[in-house]
């Protein structure tokens, strides 16, 4: 009798875990979801990028006062000035040493100072000097007359030639001008930044870094570009003066020359 109720009971002690196994054998295999490249990008973490400097020349821009812009803008445009102004007279230079080769080789192999004159460019500096020298002997009567000829005739061949100097030295003022107060048109902007500097630790109460840092900097970005728009202009100045000489040379002598040949032809007349 003991022993039938003792297999009974085990009987029903593992009735539930059969029933276990078989709920577990029955249950369907659930298959993580595939997850693509760009999902993964996505989800992976980007690093932090860096904040953008406070005392930099943006932050010069964004945050500076209408004083401080427009010391800027007068660096700017008198740095334009400069760079444009050397641009022009080395073309112009250029240009004028070719017209002197250009004299040199079809001017003096003509027959006449007329014909000299054809030949060259109607803009040649050495075309406008040997016409003044032919219009000073033509003109060369009446209260005029009382002149010398080779007086008379060396004062137009001159006259022509100051007007050629005066035209290459043109633009060359703007040089000078911006070379010489533009560092002090950047230490304006200089002396504006420390007081702005030091109104702010006369606010703030105390002389931390983080209050006086933004305007200092400001001021030493002033003095530095006052700097960069001076020295070029300078520098340009006396670049362009030296070559100038060296044109002018080549037109002197041509107006030397020229009076030589003018007063020949007429004694030859």
């Amino acid at each position: 009798m003991l022993a039938v109720a003792f297999t009974v009971g085990s009987a029903h002690a593992q009735a539930p875990s059969v029933a276990a196994s078989a709920s577990v054998a029955a249950a369907p295999t659930v298959t993580p979801p595939e997850v693509t490249p760009a999902e993964l990008a996505s989800a992976t973490p980007k690093k932090a990028e860096p904040a953008a400097s406070p005392y930099g020349f943006e932050a010069l821009l964004k945050d500076s006062d209408v004083v401080t812009k427009t010391v800027l803008a007068l660096l700017l445009i008198m740095s334009i000035s400069s760079w444009y102004v050397l641009i022009v007279k080395l073309l112009e230079q250029a240009k004028i040493g070719n017209q002197s080769k250009a004299a040199a080789k079809d001017f003096w192999s003509a027959g006449t100072i007329q014909q000299g004159c054809a030949k060259l460019a109607t803009n040649s500096p050495f075309r406008f000097i040997a016409e003044a020298g032919l219009e000073a002997t033509k003109k060369h009567e009446g209260l005029m007359g009382h002149v010398p000829l080779n007086d008379w005739v060396t004062m137009g061949i001159q006259r022509s030639v100051d007007r050629v100097q005066g035209n290459m030295q043109g633009g060359l003022s703007v040089l000078a001008t911006v070379g010489s107060i533009s560092p002090f048109v950047g230490l304006f902007g200089t002396v504006w930044g420390i007081m702005h500097a030091l109104t702010a630790i006369g606010i703030s109460g105390q002389a931390s870094i983080d209050k006086v840092a933004g305007p200092v900097g400001e001021a030493l970005l002033m003095t530095a570009i006052g700097l960069a728009v001076a020295v070029p202009a300078v520098l340009a100045y006396n670049w362009l003066v030296g070559r100038n000489k060296n044109v002018m040379a080549d037109v002197r002598a041509f107006g030397g020359d020229l009076h030589a040949v003018i007063l020949g032809s007429i004694k030859a007349a």
